[in-house]
C-alpha cells in the first residue's frame, strides 16, 4: 500500500507541476503580446505627438516670419517718410 501512495502522490506532484507549468506559458505568452502591443500603441502615440509638434513649430515659425517681415515694412515706411524732402522752402 505503501507503494501505491507514494505513486499516487508522484503522480499528482507531476499532473499539478504539468498544470501550472502549461499555465505558467500561457501567462509569458500572453505577457509578451502584451508588451508588443503596448510597444506599438506607445510608437503610435509618439508619432501622433510628434507630428502635432512639427505643425505647431511649422506654423509657429510661419508666423513669426511674416511678423517680423510686416514690421520691417512699417519701418522702412516710417523712415521712408521722416526722410523725403518736404516742399516747404528752409525758413
Amino acid at each position: 500500500m505503501n507503494s501505491q501512495r507514494c505513486a499516487w502522490i508522484l503522480s499528482f506532484i507531476l499532473a499539478a507541476g504539468w498544470a501550472f507549468g502549461s499555465a505558467a506559458q500561457d501567462s509569458a505568452k500572453q505577457d509578451m503580446q502584451n508588451a508588443g502591443h503596448n510597444a506599438k500603441s506607445a510608437a503610435q502615440d509618439t508619432g501622433h505627438a510628434t507630428k502635432k509638434t512639427y505643425n505647431k513649430t511649422k506654423n509657429a515659425t510661419k508666423n513669426a516670419a511674416n511678423k517680423g517681415a510686416k514690421k520691417t515694412q512699417q519701418g522702412a515706411n516710417k523712415v521712408q517718410h521722416k526722410t523725403q524732402p518736404s516742399n516747404q522752402p528752409p525758413q
